[in-house]
């Protein structure tokens, strides 16, 4: 492991914050909210499998840690907006990065993990016969 890594694993101050962000319900609603201010109801609809209560506790710890601000209109019914921040703001371009990288390399990311399935069907599939024979 090189020196790098280990200080990240040893300040927990700084595994906390890659937990945060790097979560994958998290990266979701800070890309959507790249584009402007969304409210609750926007952000459970575009964010595919998100229950309103995983959506509630990831807004709230992104506005805890200063990356979302969350806005309540005195309307009937109340209109809440959730937006980015700076600092949230500032996450835009390593998500971007992130998913660029993951176009890029999705075939050959599918591609092994075919092969890996593959592979670990033949080996369970020959122990099983190794099992059978060996009972028999």
């Amino acid at each position: 492991m090189s020196p790098r890594n280990k200080s990240v694993q040893r300040c927990p101050a700084v595994r906390e914050v890659l937990n945060r962000v790097g979560d994958k319900w998290s990266v979701q609603i800070v890309a959507l909210l790249g584009d402007g201010p969304m409210r609750f109801s926007e952000l459970r609809r575009s964010i595919e499998g998100i229950s309103q209560r995983m959506l509630t506790l990831t807004l709230r710890g992104l506005e805890r840690d200063g990356l979302v601000t969350r806005t309540v209109f005195p309307e009937i019914p109340p209109r809440v907006d959730y937006e980015l921040t700076r600092l949230g703001k500032t996450l835009l371009t390593p998500i971007q990065g992130l998913a660029e990288w993951a176009e890029e390399y999705r075939t050959s990311i599918q591609e092994a993990r075919e092969k890996f399935d593959s592979s670990a069907k033949k080996k369970l599939s020959s122990q099983q016969l190794l099992k059978r024979s060996s009972v028999g």
